[in-house]
């Protein structure tokens, strides 16, 4: 899962599911700080830095999966502190092996957190817990597989 959409998708939506559990007055400058951000990074020229931007990125995507999970919801500064770090990372992952546009389609993943908070209003979180466990998952094997297991066509052939 080398793609810079999906990667920065997947954390934005992770983003989402983590400010369904913030406090309401910090989603505005949330939504503003991660957009900010992820275009602030986009601009850098970081093709150089392409796998560590992707493991920064599923790592950010695992932390804003499991802060779903906190016994008293989402602190405003917290919220405000994993805003910015997705904001940057799914920037990074955009500038390094995608292209600007992009950024267009992850970022309005993060909406999902309107939804999301009335649906935690409305006591029914555990679906949301379950889809953000499901993206911590997701962002373990992207990291892991990859180093454990290689890939047909991306070692060298022993016929060569």
């Amino acid at each position: 899962m080398t793609g810079a959409l999906v990667a920065a998708g997947l954390l934005c939506a992770a983003l989402g599911f983590a400010l369904s559990f913030a406090p309401r007055r910090a989603l505005p400058g949330c939504l503003a700080l991660t957009a900010g951000a992820a275009g602030l990074a986009g601009l850098l020229p970081a093709q150089a830095w392409s796998s560590v931007a992707f493991a920064g990125c599923w790592t950010s995507v695992f932390l804003c999966a499991l802060a779903v999970h906190a016994p008293r919801g989402l602190h405003a500064n917290v919220a405000l502190a994993l805003a910015l770090n997705a904001g940057a990372w799914s920037g990074a992952v955009v500038a390094a092996a995608g292209a600007p546009s992009d950024l267009l389609v992850a970022l309005p993943w993060t909406l999902i957190c309107l939804p999301g908070a009335w649906i935690v209003s409305a006591r029914r979180q555990i679906a949301l817990k379950v889809m953000a466990s499901w993206l911590a998952a997701v962002a373990v094997l992207a990291v892991a597989l990859p180093a454990l297991i290689p890939t047909p066509g991306y070692v060298a052939d022993h016929m060569e």
